[in-house]
C-alpha cells in the first residue's frame, strides 16, 4: 500500500531506538517531517544527518514535564502544526514478583509510561484541537490486557495507556482529532536489554526459537492507522507474533 503524508508534521517521543526510530523513518518515507525527541543526543544527530531537512531533533526526557512544555512551546514556527503525535516511551524493568520488585523500578515505569505520555499529550493536544485535525497514537502493549508473572507494574502502566487512549477518544468527539492505541506483543528491540539491565544473554534468550515482531512491523501498523481517511478512527490495534499466545490461568496445586 502506498502512503502519502506529504506536508504533515509528526512528533515521535522518543525516536532513539526500536519502535520510535522505525516509525520516524516510515513517516519520513511517506513524506512527513518529524520532530524527533529522545534522551540520547548522539542518536538524534545521527538520524537528522540521515534525513537532511526532514528531522527537527529535540533532546528530551519524557519524565521531565517542564522540559516537555518548554520544548513544544519553543518549536520553530514551521514545525509547530503537529499532525501526528506518536507516544512511544515505554520501558519495562525487572521480572521479579511484586513482593520482591524494586519500588524504584516501579516509579520509573510509572513516570515514563504513564506520566510522560500524559504530559506529552497534554502539551500537543490543544494545538490539534484548535486546528481541528491531528492524530495521537499511543504505543501500549498486550501486557495491558493479559497479566503474566513479573509483569506487575509494567502491565498496569500499559493498561493505563489503553484506558487513557479510549478516554481521550471520548473527550475528542466533535473535533477532527483521532486517537489510536497500538498494542504489540513480543517484539525484538532494545526492550529486553533494558528490562535485564544490559544483560545481552538474558535478553537474547527471550526470543530463542521465536520470530518476534520487529520495529518495522509496528511502524507499518502506525503508518497505516494515520494514513486512513480523516473520518476513520482506529480505536485500538492488538498484534502479536504467530508463535505467541494468551497467558494460561495460573493454578498452584497441592498434593
Amino acid at each position: 500500500m502506498a502512503y502519502d503524508l506529504a506536508g504533515r508534521i509528526a512528533l515521535v517521543a522518543p525516536v532513539t531506538s526500536g519502535f520510535g526510530r522505525a516509525t520516524a523513518e516510515s513517516l519520513i518515507r511517506a513524506g512527513a517531517r518529524v520532530v524527533a525527541t529522545g534522551r540520547r543526543g548522539d542518536r538524534l544527530r545521527e538520524l537528522a544527518a540521515d534525513h537532511p531537512g526532514k528531522i527537527h531533533p529535540v533532546v528530551l526526557d519524557v519524565r521531565d514535564r517542564a522540559a516537555i512544555e518548554a520544548a513544544v512551546a519553543a518549536l520553530p514556527q514551521e514545525w509547530r502544526a503537529i499532525d501526528v503525535l506518536v507516544n512511544n516511551a515505554g520501558l519495562a524493568l525487572g521480572l521479579e514478583p511484586a513482593q520482591r520488585a524494586s519500588l524504584d523500578d516501579w516509579q520509573q515505569m510509572i513516570e515514563t509510561n504513564c506520566l510522560g505520555l500524559a504530559a506529552m499529550t497534554r502539551a500537543v493536544l490543544p494545538g490539534m484541537v484548535e486546528r481541528n485535525r491531528g492524530h495521537v497514537v499511543n504505543v501500549g502493549s498486550v501486557a495491558g490486557s493479559y497479566p503474566y508473572p513479573g509483569g506487575n507494574a509494567y502491565g498496569a502502566t500499559k493498561a493505563f495507556v489503553r484506558q487513557f487512549t479510549l478516554n481521550l477518544k471520548a473527550d475528542l468527539v466533535g473535533t477532527g482529532v483521532r486517537v489510536t492505541v497500538v498494542e504489540p506483543g513480543m517484539a525484538e528491540t532494545e526492550f529486553s536489554l533494558v528490562r535485564f539491565q544490559g544483560d545481552a544473554a538474558k535478553a537474547k534468550k527471550v526470543y530463542e526459537g521465536v520470530t518476534p515482531l520487529s520495529g518495522e512491523d509496528i511502524a507499518e501498523t502506525i503508518l497505516w492507522a494515520v494514513s486512513l481517511p480523516a473520518h476513520v478512527n482506529v480505536n485500538a490495534i492488538e498484534l502479536m507474533p504467530v508463535q505467541q499466545g494468551f497467558s494460561p490461568f495460573t493454578v498452584s496445586r497441592k498434593a
